[in-house]
């Protein structure tokens, strides 16, 4: 063992007369303890967040949806054979997608209907998954059910939809109940104005995505069924991809653009979703910034703890010189009283940050209101490389916290310390 390492290690035990600066030593050991361990288990959670996010997005939407300028893509068949032959694309799909309004009752809510091939339904985007009650084979089709009047008694088919949970809550509706669906988009002239086209369906399904924007406005509807609802004829609003490598996306999508041509474009989810994703990137590398602050503050303690030691041990530093000691082997030894502060602070922070993790990864003590949160408890992803980023930042604050105290140290006169004690 080099002695400046050795001396290092005997200037962390405290003599009775030192006892206030190795308490203050344990103070700075602490802080940078507790700095890790907040950073640690803050950027756990905000990955687990993220991803969360990120799979409950993609659960719910495609990885590439292609569209035409034009408005509507004509000959939909042909687009959906030549990009089942695009690289890394695993299924392809015709939608409609349009606005709608839809009542029950008394109850009336804005609503988005999306139309899929019920055949397809499952392959770009895993609706089944999602379903609370009901089936997705029953989209599309015809369902009987009998009304009953002061007169009469009618049966009447109507076409199934699946609606999101939170949009059955707002119209107080459930599986086999009744639906009007209204289109100001498609309106029909008759003698007293324009008349905004209106069709009952019936609900055969409910679905539960965890995402509040989807549950209470999303209808899905078979691809026929909306094709005719809205007057498209053969024609779609697009066709939506699925790839193996959801990471590679954008490229894939520059690449089937190039493959289709003009007039159709594509985006891909992280375009869909840049700004979600870019104010969590950046809600992350703040939280990461501000709370490194506490490291920082621990720092600011080695650097008081460091100036205290190099005046207590003046007569120690004197009498190395005098020995032979270089200035270079006097500064070692503080660094290296200050890397061991850091050091063990940092691993013991790593340590409790990656307990702390998993007790709220296992154990889910902490509740989340659903009403305000998609999620009910605190989503945790542990990622070894976060770890190590944080414990290397913490040693390199520690490090530079040395240096002043350090070179104080190295630049005591021997002469002037023995004259004068």
């Amino acid at each position: 063992m080099r002695y400046e390492l050795f001396l290092s290690l005997r200037y962390l035990r405290a003599r009775r007369r030192e006892v206030f600066i190795s308490l203050i030593t344990m103070i700075s050991m602490i802080g940078v303890m507790i700095g890790v361990m907040t950073l640690n288990i803050v950027l756990a959670v905000m990955t687990g967040f993220e991803e969360d996010l990120r799979d409950r997005i993609l659960g719910f939407n495609p990885h590439v949806v292609i569209s035409s300028l034009q408005g509507f893509v004509d000959g939909y068949a042909e687009v959906v054979d030549a990009v089942r032959q695009g690289p890394d694309v695993v299924a392809v799909a015709p939608f409609v997608y349009g606005q709608v309004m839809v009542s029950a009752g008394q109850s009336v809510s804005g609503s988005l209907v999306r139309g899929v091939d019920p055949s397809l339904a499952s392959a770009v985007v895993d609706i089944g998954s999602h379903l609370s009650f009901g089936e997705v084979g029953q989209l599309g089709q015809k369902q009987e059910l009998t009304f009953q009047t002061e007169e009469t008694v009618q049966t009447v088919q109507l076409s199934g939809v699946l609606v999101g949970h939170e949009l059955a809550r707002q119209l107080g509706v459930f599986v086999g109940d009744p639906i009007n669906i209204i289109s100001p988009l498609s309106a029909t002239p008759g003698p007293l104005g324009v008349v905004p086209r209106v069709k009952r369906f019936v609900i055969v399904g409910v679905f539960d995505s965890g995402m509040f924007e989807y549950d209470s406005a999303l209808i899905y509807m078979s691809l026929a069924d909306a094709q005719q609802f809205f007057t498209l004829g053969e024609q779609v609003t697009g066709v939506e991809v699925k790839i193996r490598d959801v990471y590679q996306a954008q490229t894939v999508a520059r690449e089937l653009e190039s493959i289709l041509g003009f007039p159709y474009t594509t985006r891909d989810w992280t375009e869909v979703n840049s700004n979600i994703f870019a104010a969590l990137k950046l809600e992350k590398v703040v939280y990461f910034i501000v709370l490194l602050l506490i490291v920082l503050v621990a720092a600011f303690n080695i650097i008081a703890t460091l100036i205290m030691v190099v005046m207590e041990k003046r007569k120690d530093i004197a009498v190395l010189k005098s020995m032979g000691a270089t200035g270079r082997a006097i500064s070692r030894i503080f660094i290296y009283k200050g890397l061991i502060i850091g050091v063990v602070g940092t691993l013991m922070g790593t340590l409790l940050g990656w307990v702390g993790c998993w007790l709220l990864d296992r154990y889910e003590f902490v509740e989340l209101p659903k009403d305000v949160f998609y999620v009910s408890t605190l989503p945790v992803k542990m990622y070894a490389e976060n770890f190590f980023i944080v414990g290397v930042a913490s040693v390199i604050i520690c490090l530079l916290a040395t240096i002043y105290p350090a070179r104080q140290a190295a630049r005591l006169a021997p002469v002037e310390v023995i004259r004068y004690e």
